[in-house]
């Protein structure tokens, strides 16, 4: 059983819905703060949130912390000797109150119906505290929070919210949060729904104390009863977040504690903004974690960080990415100072098109992705060289049937230079032959093209722009699906670090790139990815169909 893991989301719903489109797991753990704020504009959220933290103040000095800021602001308003600039202030808290409610709705809603779209594996979210009680919103059959459910062999189960006050998110709506600080295990709600369910995987926002939950100015803040519930009983993955800083892999008894940082950009005090994109991957095998894989999403590629194996009953950590993993620890920014690649205007508009069939995978796609991922990963052990794909044809566009072919982009390194061709080199043949292999007669497989990595590299560091292999690597990696991209990952970036080659390259291949998407064949095959989405019924958009007809015109201007 495979789990994907990631916590606060913070409004990037692109994002969740790319991790869904790019994964293949049998369920998927979202861990609270799922919304950033309860408005659709910052000025209006600026204006509630100074609202809220006067109405906070002037509680604490009347002394009715028992109540709520909503039903304050309530009391205070039904005082006919209520001061004119309280009323005015109460009555415009009102109204921004009722409004954050109805755009928290309808972002839960957005939200909703992305995850409903990933049909073969289960999504569960758990609130944070930036988050309303999920059991009002579209989400109620994802939520977690105060519920359980059984994966195979194992019990999770959730329990959202943080011991804080939010500022700018109404009181009336949150989560009452009794699992933290003060409060024992005997009156700790958190503590006593645990004891009853009996999880093998605990799925909380706020951590347990000590780990994954230091804040610099006040130390630990997590949760003692949690702690205490880990450590005495069999908890085989403690999964938070809420602590962005506080991040990592940690191992304590027979328990994995994950956190994976934010999902979702955020801002701090001082304003500085933090990349997003973490999560972790969890295989499992019955009641026990086999492996464990940092990963980070970064528009449309996902890199795996760093792996984390058990061997001899002690978990090792192996780094696929050593820079990144660095940046990641030190909490610096690492993909946003890359400088971003604006593609031709046929491949972005291809890009256009795949991302919205994406939205509609297939659980066939899954299967195949998940097939690729797991031969890659055999393949490197048996022959001991990295291997990665670039998947292209239904599977890439995430709309696979039961009979659909993976047609596929083999990238290897290679010390003979394949004067013949790539099909006369003993190194593909032996490749080719582990491929169909572990495949077996389940999926028919062809694998189109063999791209020797060790020429891409030197004719990017010579700036060769008459390199044909260079020239098919830059092609496929603008339009293909990547399978274990960790491989490919540093030739990207190294292409990327000169944007005019890059371009330059892709100029050159423009022509041909224009012959291929007229074709017969492309024309059918978005024939068929039409009546595929058909028979589910969902009609094909008018903008849409606009973009495959200029697509299949070589990428002229839509006609008018």
């Amino acid at each position: 059983m495979k789990l994907i893991y990631a916590a606060d989301i913070h409004g990037a719903f692109e994002r969740v819905k790319t991790l869904l489109n790019e994964t293949a797991a049998d369920a998927y753990v979202i861990a609270g703060d799922l919304i950033d704020i309860p408005f659709y504009n910052m000025g209006m959220a600026v204006r509630y949130h100074e609202l809220q933290t006067y109405f906070h103040g002037l509680r604490s000095r009347m002394n009715k912390r028992s109540l709520v800021i909503e039903d304050f602001v309530d009391e205070l308003l039904d005082d006919p000797d209520c001061a004119e600039e309280v009323r005015l202030k109460g009555s415009a808290y009102r109204r921004h109150t009722i409004r954050a409610r109805r755009v928290m709705q309808q972002k839960y809603k957005v939200l909703e119906s992305i995850v409903s779209l990933k049909q073969d594996a289960r999504v569960f979210c758990i609130p944070g505290n930036y988050d309303m009680d999920l059991k009002y919103t579209s989400l109620h059959e994802q939520d977690l929070h105060l519920h359980w459910c059984q994966l195979a062999q194992m019990r999770i189960a959730g329990y959202g919210g943080a011991d804080v006050w939010t500022a700018g998110i109404p009181e009336r709506y949150i989560v009452e949060y009794r699992g933290g600080i003060g409060m024992d295990e005997r009156h700790n709600e958190m503590y006593a729904f645990f004891k009853a369910v009996k999880p093998d995987i605990i799925v909380t926002h706020q951590p347990p104390y000590g780990i994954h939950d230091g804040v610099p100015s006040t130390g630990p803040s997590g949760s003692p009863a949690l702690r205490s519930f880990c450590e005495t009983n069999p908890v085989i993955l403690a999964l938070s977040g809420h602590i962005h800083a506080a991040c990592g892999f940690q191992a304590r008894e027979d328990t994995l504690f994950l956190n994976p940082s934010n999902f979702g950009e955020v801002t701090d005090i001082t304003a500085r903004v933090y990349e997003g994109g973490f999560f972790y991957e969890i295989g499992m095998d019955g009641n026990r974690v086999c492996t464990v894989a940092l990963k980070k999403l970064v528009d449309q590629r996902i890199f795996a960080i760093a792996d984390y194996v058990l061997c001899d009953g002690r978990w090792a950590e192996r780094l696929g990415d050593p820079e990144r993993y660095s940046a990641f620890r030190r909490r610096e920014n690492f993909d946003t100072k890359a400088v971003k690649h604006s593609h031709i205007p046929e491949i972005q508009l291809y890009n256009e098109l795949k991302q919205f069939y994406q939205m509609f995978q297939t659980q066939e796609t899954d299967e195949r992705l998940d097939m690729l991922e797991q031969v890659a990963i055999l393949m490197e052990d048996k022959i001991g060289d990295d291997i990665a794909m670039d998947v292209v044809g239904s599977v890439n566009v995430g709309l696979s049937e039961e009979s659909s072919d993976i047609d596929f982009v083999l990238y290897r390194r290679c010390d003979s230079s394949c004067t013949f061709g790539f099909a006369q080199c003993e190194r593909y043949r032996n490749a080719e032959a582990m491929i169909r292999e572990n495949l077996g007669t389940r999926y028919k497989a062809e694998i189109l093209d063999c791209v020797d990595l060790n020429l891409v590299e030197k004719s990017i560091r010579d700036k060769n722009y008459e390199c044909e292999t260079t020239q098919r690597f830059v092609s496929y990696r603008a339009l293909g699906r990547p399978i274990n991209h960790r491989v490919i990952a540093p030739l990207e970036e190294l292409l990327n670090q000169d944007m005019d080659f890059r371009q330059e390259l892709e100029g050159s291949i423009r022509a041909y790139f224009k012959i291929f998407v007229t074709t017969s064949q492309q024309v059918r095959s978005f024939q068929k990815y039409e009546a595929r989405l058909n028979a589910i019924g969902i009609k094909l958009p008018d903008s849409i169909r606009g973009k495959v007809q200029q697509y299949l015109r070589g990428g002229d201007e839509p006609l008018t």
